[in-house]
């Protein structure tokens, strides 16, 4: 193995639960649904936008257009590394594999997430607001190996739903689900495979 493919949301970004009210919290379940809602998976792909996903949370939880402003900026805020994964992202690096993003996400959260160190780690990126393609469907996975020249037979892909691996392993490319209420027990899976033995 010689690539490895991280998705960001739910593995190596998340909100601390900790940190939110369970106000905060219910507002946002949506997003742990399968598949996501067709209106998310549409401001993923750059289809929609920001003030559009505005009006439809509003109308889905019928509270004051200001809060729902509120809680979406917070929740694009309050994202920070899942430091599981940031360590194995540093040391996956240090050990000579190039490493890439393909992931789900909007214009918004995406021009914060790059801010952060680790993401400087990355050899190249694939997201979907950019591409206008979203996981699972196929041509966001083409993208990533046409553009960085990947062996599937060689590339890794680590995400967090299950749908999202079955369409990287139809590509030939080698699937890791990533359990995101455990982390450290995926990453350190990946580090007995990649780390302690051959690549």
């Amino acid at each position: 193995m010689k690539n490895i493919v991280f998705d960001l949301g739910g593995v190596l970004f998340a909100r601390d639960v900790a940190k939110c009210t369970q106000e905060f919290v219910d507002f946002f379940a949506f997003v742990c649904s399968d598949p996501m809602p067709r209106f998310w998976e549409e401001y993923d792909r750059g289809a929609s936008t920001l003030d559009e996903v505005t009006d439809t949370l509003c109308d889905m939880h019928g509270c004051p257009r200001a809060k729902c402003e509120e809680f979406l900026h917070r929740s694009i805020e309050m994202q920070e590394p899942v430091q599981p994964t940031e360590r194995l992202i540093g040391d996956l690096k240090a050990a000579g594999y190039k490493l890439y993003v393909l992931s789900n996400m909007s214009c918004e959260f995406i021009d914060f997430l790059r801010r952060f160190p680790v993401y400087r780690l990355f050899d190249g990126e694939v997201v979907s607001c950019e591409e206008h393609t979203v996981k699972p469907e196929p041509r966001i996975y083409e993208i990533l190996l046409e553009r960085y020249g990947l062996d599937p037979r060689e590339t890794l892909f680590v995400d967090d739903r299950p749908a999202n691996i079955a369409a990287a392993e139809r590509l030939g490319i080698r699937g890791k689900l990533f359990d995101a209420h455990r982390p450290e027990v995926t990453c350190a899976e990946l580090r007995e495979m990649l780390l302690k033995g051959e690549k």
